[in-house]
Parts: structure tokens; C-alpha cells; sequence
């Protein structure tokens, strides 16, 4: 598969996810060209507000493959991981992240974001990510318009 594919399975959960009434957000987690784990938020039907996508991905990962790290794999994001779901990715030593739509951008759709970007994340923690941003950007912004129609919550 292509990191295009990638990224549009990250996609197609966080649609699932919407469909279940839950945010925008999906994360697909590869090694080696295969998908270990592919997520979307879970905040609301969990009542959970670390159930990020990111990090249901990272834990679901660790149990499959056995082992809490979780270098050489490749984290595709619908949009840039919070500072929460980036330190988790840190730490699992996760090599590259590709995400699409910026943390400004949520933040425009009504998003309690923490406006701490990934690359002043890895800059400040002298962290060995990757970080390739932008990816599929318009392609996951489109999930925030689809989501902003199928919601009447007013805070998030």
C-alpha cells in the first residue's frame, strides 16, 4: 500500500466515527507496510477525553505486537496530534508522522485545541520524529465540514 492509502484508511475511520457520533479523527498505524492498528476517537461513547484516535492506535498497537516500542512504525493522523497523543507517539518511539489538517484548523471548527505545534514539540523535546504535515490536508479537512453538519453539540 502507498502513504496515500494509509492516510485515506485513517480517513475512512474517522468517518466511522462520525457515524457513531464521535469527533473527526482518525489515526492508522503502520510498520513495514502493514496496518497494526487503525483508530478514531472514542471521547464521547467512552466518556474518555484521552480516547484519541492516536492513542487507541498506540495502545492497541503495543498489546498486538507485544512490546511498548514501537520503532520503525509510521503514525498517519487526519489531523496534527494534540501535545498528549504527540508525547504518546514520542515515547512509543514512533519514527514519522504524517497528519493532514493543522491544529489551527480544528481549533476553527470549534476544537479546545492546545495550539502547540508538533514541530515545536519535537524542536523543544529534542525529539527524533519525523514529521511530514499537510499530508491529504483538504481531504481531512473535508471530515470537519462533515462533521460540523452531523453535530448539534455546541462545546468540545
Amino acid at each position: 500500500m502507498t502513504n496515500n492509502e494509509f492516510m485515506l484508511l485513517a480517513i475512512e475511520k474517522a468517518r466511522t466515527g462520525i457515524n457513531q457520533g464521535q469527533t473527526p479523527f482518525g489515526a492508522c498505524l503502520v510498520r513495514k507496510e502493514e496496518v497494526i492498528s487503525c483508530e478514531h476517537n472514542n471521547v464521547w461513547n467512552n466518556l474518555d477525553i484521552t480516547a484519541h484516535a492516536e492513542i487507541i492506535a498506540i495502545r492497541k498497537a503495543c498489546k498486538k505486537l507485544g512490546t511498548i516500542d514501537l520503532s520503525g512504525c509510521v503514525m498517519f493522523s487526519t489531523c496534527e496530534p494534540c501535545p498528549m497523543c504527540f508525547s504518546a507517539c514520542h515515547w512509543a518511539r514512533i519514527s514519522k508522522i504524517y497528519y493532514g489538517a493543522g491544529i489551527e484548523d480544528a481549533k476553527k471548527y470549534g476544537f479546545n485545541e492546545i495550539e502547540i505545534s508538533n514541530d515545536f514539540m519535537k524542536e523543544k523535546g529534542k525529539s527524533p520524529i519525523k514529521i511530514e504535515k499537510d499530508f491529504l490536508r483538504n481531504e481531512c479537512i473535508q471530515l470537519f465540514k462533515e462533521w460540523s453538519k452531523s453535530t448539534d453539540k455546541n462545546v468540545y
